[in-house]
């Protein structure tokens, strides 16, 4: 997967409003296919007062999209972007810009 946790994405694809949206990517769930985005994909979830939560009440949590509706942002261009795995030097891989050529970092 390209695309992992701490990155900077937009959301190209899926219901109404939240197309064009961009955010952190909080959790990978790659057995799903399926990213959990910051702030996009909110729903309200009602739930019973606890010994964790003595209030109760409704609590709004982010879901999961898929991983296709996301594209990842570069942070030299500031756009969308697909990303390229290139090999490095002393071994192993990093993954690279395809519109201005940058080495995207991980955040994480």
């Amino acid at each position: 997967m390209k695309i992992r946790k701490g990155d900077s994405v937009m959301v190209i694809a899926g219901k109404g409003s939240h197309t064009k949206q961009k955010g952190k990517v909080l959790k990978v769930i790659k057995d799903k296919n399926r990213v959990i985005v910051q702030g996009v994909n909110l729903r309200k979830k009602h739930t019973r007062p606890s010994t964790k939560n003595q209030q109760g009440g409704i609590i709004e949590r982010e879901q999961p999209i898929h991983i296709s509706n996301v594209m990842i942002v570069c942070s030299k261009c500031s756009k969308p972007t697909r990303i390229k795995m290139e090999k490095a030097e002393q071994g192993g891989n990093y993954r690279v810009c395809k519109r201005c050529g940058a080495v995207i970092l991980d955040q994480s």
